[in-house]
């Protein structure tokens, strides 16, 4: 048996016993220390576990049958070149280790590291302009104070804090609800790549295992486990983000929000969390004025003798273009109300969003509203 089995392969070989699952794998491995000492272990010592099924103990005691599978997985891991980390060694998790049910073993793709602060930041699918913004800006700001940002590579608001935390040179970890040969969406697998640069991919399901949808709210407790705080940027009522924010309160971890407009939708899963206690975000120091013994300022970060960043210069602009983009924000408006608070001629108002259209400055979403670009 080579090394890398003989390291390895005991742990595949328990994730192949039927019922067994992560609370109870847990146990064992709290008992025994190893699933090499599980796999010989009498059956009067395995029934001292509580609440372990007799069918259980008979499969465990069988476990032989299991080797050929096991094996064929481990095998392939090794062919692809992705790591492993298991709950007894020093480079696994210590905050995920804490929860009630962590992964044994984790496969994963990059450097993973196991000192650095986590943040979770987490979102919509299919969110607003200002909700991207948000996320991409609070996660550079985050990434840039030396946190790991941890989000699940999901279209929308995933997608954007990851590239938050790479635009400022920092860590992200992204966590799969698939295995790592089953990109997930596909229109994301050059960011896979560039996580896998700059952090680390992770999943604790076999290579192979295509992105089933309960797959996802399975993934979310990792998500919240590796974290000291979980952000909600923007969800709905009815969002697996919500998922991730419970388990993270469940935790003992901190769960902040970030509040959005009262009509939309969108913000109506983040309103519900801070009238459940939540903290507002409005800047990341709402994040960091909590989560204070965490913080190390990246080096890359241009900071004042205070230790604050610098404010990018506002752009230079006549007149009647600075009181159009003076009137706009992050969140989308309408041109009526540009009209209204600006009082200008709707030719005038509308030139002049072209005109910031044209400088990267200003976006424009479907219904003729605009909002500012925070590029």
């Amino acid at each position: 048996m080579d090394p890398f089995s003989d390291t390895y392969l005991p742990w595949f070989i328990l994730r192949e016993i039927p019922d067994l699952g992560n609370i109870l794998y847990k146990q064992l491995i709290c008992r025994f220390l190893s699933p090499e000492n599980v796999l010989i272990a009498p059956a009067h010592q395995l029934e001292s576990i509580a609440g372990i099924p007799p069918r259980v103990i008979k499969e465990i005691r069988g476990y032989k049958k299991y080797i050929g599978k096991a094996q064929s997985e481990l095998d392939q891991v090794y062919r692809h070149g992705v790591k492993i980390v298991t709950m007894t060694q020093d480079a696994y998790p210590s905050l995920l280790k804490e929860i009630h049910d962590p992964p044994p073993f984790l496969t994963y793709a990059g450097t993973l590291d196991a000192k650095a602060p986590c943040i979770s930041i987490v979102g919509s699918r299919k969110p607003t302009a200002y909700g991207l913004n948000t996320a991409k800006n609070l996660s550079f700001c985050m990434a840039s104070n030396g946190f790991q940002v941890v989000s699940g590579m999901a279209r929308g608001i995933d997608t954007a804090a990851h590239q938050g935390a790479l635009k400022a040179c920092g860590k992200t970890i992204a966590v799969l609800g698939s295995g790592l040969n089953r990109i997930y969406p596909k229109e994301n697998s050059s960011l896979f790549s560039d996580i896998q640069n700059k952090g680390a991919v992770i999943s604790e399901f076999k290579l192979n295992c295509d992105p089933y949808p309960q797959n996802f709210p399975i993934r979310n407790r990792i998500i919240a486990g590796l974290s000291t705080g979980t952000l909600v940027v923007e969800a709905a009522q009815r969002s697996g983000s919500l998922i991730t924010a419970r388990l993270a309160g469940e935790y003992n971890r901190e769960v902040f929000a970030v509040p959005g407009s009262i009509q939309s939708k969108k913000s109506r899963g983040t309103h519900f969390l801070l009238k459940q206690g939540a903290k507002l975000v409005e800047n990341e120091m709402d994040i960091l004025d909590e989560l204070h013994q965490f913080v190390h300022v990246h080096p890359l970060v241009q900071t004042d003798s205070q230790g604050k960043k610098r404010k990018k210069n506002p752009p230079l602009m006549d007149k009647e273009l600075g009181l159009v983009y003076k009137h706009l924000d992050p969140y989308p408006k309408h041109i009526d109300l540009i009209i209204e608070s600006t009082r200008m001629d709707t030719g005038l108002v509308s030139a002049n969003l072209l005109d910031l259209e044209l400088k990267g400055l200003v976006l424009r979403h479907p219904g003729n509203y605009f909002s500012l670009s925070e590029e």
